[in-house]
């Protein structure tokens, strides 16, 4: 495994910001490749009481980001949807290792958990 020089933390934040974020668990029911697009696919999630559409920036990551359909993760669901090139995006897959430049992995539940269950 590659050795990790830690960034530095980040400033301290209050309890009550941490409360702003909204983490939950989904199912990424589909992946569509964006043809026009080198990195983005866009994933269709199962929230439990919605669908959401988010575009994430995966293709160079995996050998094909089919190989995640079907499987929970963890996403924020709250920001501003925000218009892309090629769609909009409902949210944000929340993973681990991009801001550190390693290939991302996907943060996930250790055992199956309902659409919907909120983080933290």
């Amino acid at each position: 495994m590659k050795q990790l020089k830690p960034a530095p933390i980040k400033p301290t934040i209050k309890y009550s910001d941490l409360d702003k974020v909204d983490i939950r668990v989904g199912t990424m029911e589909k992946v569509d490749n964006i043809e026009k697009s080198e990195k983005l696919a866009k994933l269709i999630v199962d929230f439990g009481d919605r669908k959401s559409n988010i575009i994430v920036g995966m293709k160079k990551e995996r050998d094909s980001p089919k190989e995640i359909e079907g499987m929970l993760a963890l996403f924020v669901v709250n920001l501003e949807p925000r218009k892309m090139r090629y769609g909009l995006s409902e949210g944000m897959l929340f993973d681990i290792g991009y801001a550190d430049k390693i290939i991302p992995v996907l943060a996930v539940p250790e055992k199956p958990i309902p659409n919907g269950a909120r983080a933290g």
